[in-house]
């Protein structure tokens, strides 16, 4: 069973950091904060003190579970790399979830069964968006990626799918959280365990940084080489 023991769970989509830790698929303790401020980093110290808050410890992880994305591309590196470094010093096994199912499965309001939109912010006038599947029971039962939606378009693209939008910008306004694990373990089973050596978040869009170095060089940025 991939929820038995102890699992850390993260998650920095909406640029916030979330932090959880669930012992048997429950949640013991969970957190949010900022990722980072001007004289220093939060977000690992912040992993520690809620492993502490549990009665757990690095050594105890069984598993880590971090979420995939799309979202902030640098908060999202910062999640994946604290997560792929705990499970290669551990050789634990990494699980990925889709961020906008941690929107529903962290929010109170949708534990009855039904369909939601899930979005987040894509920045230049578009939202990730995906429908969120509840099950009988409160389990997110499946997620179903719509790419982008320019953000005029997600009332309509909802309402022709039998979902309610969700999400930070939405009027059912709600955030994805770490703690949302403990409602997306059938999706996560189902996911199987992260490749370490390859695996990294889904971004949904290249960084502005690189976006910008793009269009004033007029050609990709090769991974690897960067020029003045």
């Amino acid at each position: 069973m991939v929820s038995a023991g102890w699992t850390l769970a993260l998650d920095a989509a909406a640029s916030t950091g979330t932090i959880a830790v669930l012992r048997d698929g429950d949640v013991v303790a969970a957190r949010t904060v900022e990722m980072r401020s001007r004289d220093e980093e939060r977000y690992f110290p912040a992993v520690l003190e809620t492993l502490r808050e549990a009665g757990a410890s690095v050594a105890a992880l069984d598993r880590v579970v971090c979420g995939a994305g799309p979202g902030s591309f640098t908060a999202l590196r910062v999640t994946g790399a604290v997560a792929k470094g705990l499970c290669e010093g551990r050789g634990i096994p990494l699980f990925g979830v889709p961020s906008l199912a941690l929107i529903v499965a962290a929010a109170d309001a949708t534990r009855a069964p039904g369909r939601w939109l899930a979005t987040l912010d894509a920045l230049r006038g578009e939202r990730y968006a995906a429908v969120v599947t509840v099950a009988p029971g409160g389990a997110v039962a499946s997620l179903e990626s719509h790419g982008l939606v320019p953000i005029a378009e997600v009332a309509v693209r909802a309402a022709a799918l039998g979902a309610t939008p969700i999400g930070p910008d939405e009027a059912q306004a709600a955030l994805p959280h770490a703690r949302g694990v403990a409602r997306c373990w059938g999706l996560i089973e189902a996911a199987g365990a992260a490749d370490l050596a390859g695996w990294e978040p889904v971004y949904g869009r290249l960084a502005e940084a690189q976006v910008k170095w793009e269009a004033a060089h007029g050609r990709p940025l090769v991974a690897g080489r960067i020029e003045a």
